[in-house]
């Protein structure tokens, strides 16, 4: 089993759009003609975020839990420093943690990105992807 993709309902369709175009590297691709508005972002030729235009009238009520955050991983320290590159030109805000190993995982680094109330925007390499 794998991830499909995750879905992203938010009331400001375009800042999300640009976040995950400009910030995060996923190309808009091809989207079924759904009758509500919304684009499909894609890695590696697959659609792994869905973006939504939320229908509610007020966005901050939600009628059951949703999904706390999504992560993406980096694989090299290029990905990585491009990355931060974009948010710091951007003028994006993040958070940075570290991961400490634990038992065969290895130390990690983590980029959080509040993209809007309830949508948490997580980036993920291993420690020596992330040193300067």
């Amino acid at each position: 089993m794998q991830l499909d993709h995750a879905t992203i309902v938010t009331a400001d369709l375009a800042t999300a759009r640009r976040f995950f175009v400009e910030i995060a590297g996923l190309p808009e691709g091809a989207r079924p003609p759904f009758a509500v508005d919304g684009y499909w972002l894609y890695a590696d030729g697959r659609p792994v975020v869905h973006l939504v235009q939320a229908s509610a009238p007020d966005p901050s009520v939600r009628a059951a839990p949703r999904i706390d955050h999504i992560a993406f991983r980096l694989d090299s320290a290029g990905e990585w420093q491009a990355l931060l590159a974009r948010l710091r030109a951007s003028g994006v805000g993040y958070q940075i943690a570290q991961v400490p190993p634990m038992g065969p995982q290895q130390a990690a680094m983590q980029i959080f990105v509040a993209l809007a109330p309830c949508v948490v925007v997580e980036f993920v390499t291993a420690l020596e992807h992330a040193q300067p």
